[in-house]
C-alpha cells in the first residue's frame, strides 16, 4: 500500500525549522522540488536547492523531495529573486526594482546571506569604467576620516579621530568603536571584523576587534637599541604575512617587522637601519608597504622634505634573504605618493613637483637603468618645482590605477598594442591612456584624502568631509 506525504508549513516568525523525516513512495519520487511561497507556487530542483548549502533551509527541503508543496509564508516576489540567485549565481536584472535591504533580511531568513555578498560585492565585478557614485556615508563625527580600510566584500572601517565606524558589506552603520589612539594614521583590515592599526604619535601596533567595541586583542612593539617606544608609520600584507614599518620615538632608528598573519607570532626583521651623523637615506622609514605576489617582494617606499627639496628611495625586499633587489633613489620629482600593480608589472608614482604621473616596468628587474621613470603626462612639468603635487593620491587596483588631482579623480589604463613593436630592452611598448571620472563640485574640500578598494566599490574620503564617497558597478548599486 502506497504512503503519501503531508505539506510542510514554515513559519516566518521563525527560521529555525524542524523538518521531519517522511517516509515518500519510491515511485513518486522525483527530482522536482514544489514550493509555496505566500501563495505562489514555484517549482525547482534538487540541485538548484543544494545551492543554498547544508545549513540552509531551504537545502532541507531538497532532501524531503516532496509532491505536495512545502508551505512558507514568506514574500513571493522576494524569493523569485533570491531562487533565481540559486540558479544562475547573479541576481536578475528585475533585483534592481527591490529595496536591498529587503533582499538582505529576506536572505538571512533562508540563510543564504553568505550567497548574496558574493553576488553583490563580488570583487570579480568590478568594473572601473563603470563606476557610479551611488551613496555618501556619514561618520556622525566632527573628524574627518584620516585612514580607510575594505575588506574583498566591499565592507569598510573608518578611523575618525580616536573612534573607528566600521559598515557591513550592505553599507549599513556596523558599530563605532572608541580606541586609545588621538589619531590613526595607518590602518589594514585583516578580517570583517579585525583591523591592525597604529599612529605615528602613539607606541605599539594594535590589534583590534571591532566587533567587541575595539577590544586590544594584542599589541606588537618592535624593540629597538635605545629601549624607546616604536611608532607605526605603515601596514602592509599579503594572503600570509602582516609587514609593519616601525620608527624609534627618538627617530634615531627604524625597522621593518613581518609577522604571520595568522598568529601574529613574528617571522623576521627587514630594513633595520640605526642613523648616525646626517644619513639621510637610513633616517627614511617607510611609509608605504606594499606586497607584489609575483616577484615575491615588498615594496618599501618613503621621504623627507628637507632645505634641498622633498627626496626619497623605494625598496624592493626579498623576504627570503632579507636582501634589497631594486631601489629607487628618489631626487629630481620625487613621488608625491607611489603604487606598485602586480597585475601591471609596473609601478606608478605622482611627481611631487610637476603632479605628473610616471611608471616604471617591473619586467626589466635587475637590468641598467631601472631608475629612469616615464612620464605618462607633460614631461615639460618634471623640471619646475611648484609642487602641483602635494596632496595628490595613487592606488592600483586590478588592471588600473587611480590617481587623484585636486577635485579629479584620473583613471589610468594600459592600451593593448601591436606586441612586434619592440623598445631596446626587448619588451612590447607599452601605452597607459588616461580616464577623468569627473569632479566633484559640490564638495567644500576639493582633495581626495584616501583611496580604497573592496568588493566591486572604491571609496573616497575628501579633506575637511565627515563622510566617505562611495563609488559603486554592481547591478544593485542605485
Amino acid at each position: 500500500m502506497a504512503t503519501f506525504t503531508t505539506t510542510t508549513v514554515m513559519s516566518s516568525q521563525s527560521n529555525n525549522l524542524s523538518l521531519h523525516k517522511l517516509k515518500i513512495n519510491p515511485k513518486t519520487q522525483s527530482n522536482i522540488v514544489t514550493i509555496n511561497v505566500g501563495g505562489r507556487i514555484f517549482q525547482t530542483t534538487d540541485q538548484t536547492l543544494a545551492q543554498a548549502g547544508p545549513k540552509s533551509l531551504l537545502s532541507q527541503l531538497s532532501e524531503l523531495n516532496q509532491l505536495v508543496p512545502h508551505f512558507i509564508d514568506r514574500d513571493p516576489d522576494l524569493f523569485s529573486i533570491l531562487l533565481s540567485l540559486l540558479r544562475t549565481g547573479n541576481l536578475p536584472s528585475k533585483a534592481k526594482s527591490y529595496d536591498l535591504k529587503d533582499l538582505i533580511e529576506e536572505s538571512k531568513f533562508y540563510k543564504i546571506e553568505s550567497l548574496l555578498v558574493n553576488s553583490l560585492s563580488n570583487p570579480s565585478q568590478f568594473d572601473p569604467f563603470n563606476l557610479q557614485k551611488t551613496v555618501i556615508l556619514p561618520l556622525n563625527s566632527r573628524d574627518t576620516a584620516s585612514a580607510i580600510t575594505a575588506t574583498p566584500h566591499g565592507s569598510l572601517h573608518v578611523s575618525h579621530g580616536s573612534k573607528i565606524t566600521s559598515f557591513d558589506w550592505s553599507l549599513q552603520n556596523k558599530s563605532t568603536a572608541l580606541t586609545q589612539f588621538t589619531a590613526i594614521d595607518s590602518m589594514l583590515a585583516i578580517s570583517p571584523n579585525l583591523v591592525a592599526v597604529g599612529a605615528t604619535d602613539f607606541s605599539g601596533l594594535q590589534i583590534l576587534d571591532l566587533e567587541k567595541k575595539g577590544l586590544v586583542l594584542e599589541t606588537l612593539n618592535w624593540e629597538n637599541v635605545t629601549k624607546s617606544g616604536s611608532t607605526v608609520q605603515a601596514i602592509g600584507s599579503s594572503n600570509d604575512l602582516l609587514f609593519t614599518s616601525f620608527e624609534s620615538s627618538r627617530r634615531n632608528s627604524n625597522s621593518i617587522l613581518v609577522y604571520d598573519l595568522k598568529t601574529l607570532s613574528p617571522v623576521t626583521e627587514i630594513g633595520h637601519y640605526e642613523i648616525f651623523g646626517a644619513d639621510l637615506d637610513s633616517a627614511i622609514p617607510a611609509t608605504k608597504l606594499k606586497w607584489v605576489e609575483s616577484y615575491n617582494v615588498v615594496m618599501a617606499s618613503g621621504s623627507h622634505s628637507g632645505p634641498s627639496g622633498v627626496l626619497g628611495n623605494v625598496k624592493f625586499w626579498d623576504i627570503r634573504s632579507g636582501c634589497v633587489v631594486w631601489e629607487f633613489k628618489e631626487k629630481v620629482d620625487c613621488f608625491s605618493d607611489i603604487t606598485v600593480s602586480d597585475n601591471l608589472s609596473s609601478i606608478f608614482k605622482v611627481g611631487v613637483n610637476s603632479g605628473e604621473v610616471f611608471y616604471a616596468d617591473l619586467r626589466k628587474l635587475g637590468s641598467e637603468g631601472i631608475d629612469s621613470w616615464v612620464c605618462l603626462g607633460d614631461e615639460r612639468k618634471v623640471g619646475n618645482v611648484r609642487k602641483e603635487g602635494v596632496g595628490c593620491k595613487i592606488e592600483a587596483h586590478g588592471n588600473q590605477v587611480f590617481c587623484s588631482r585636486g577635485g579629479d579623480i584620473e583613471l589610468w589604463s594600459e592600451v593593448v598594442m601591436d606586441s612586434s613593436k619592440k623598445r631596446e630592452e626587448g619588451l612590447p611598448e607599452r601605452v597607459f591612456r588616461k580616464n577623468l571620472m569627473g569632479r566633484v563640485k559640490d564638495m567644500a574640500g576639493p582633495r581626495v584624502t584616501n583611496l580604497a578598494f573592496g568588493g566591486d566599490r572604491m571609496f573616497v574620503t575628501w579633506k575637511d568631509q565627515q563622510s566617505v564617497e562611495v563609488w559603486q558597478s554592481s547591478v544593485m548599486g542605485s
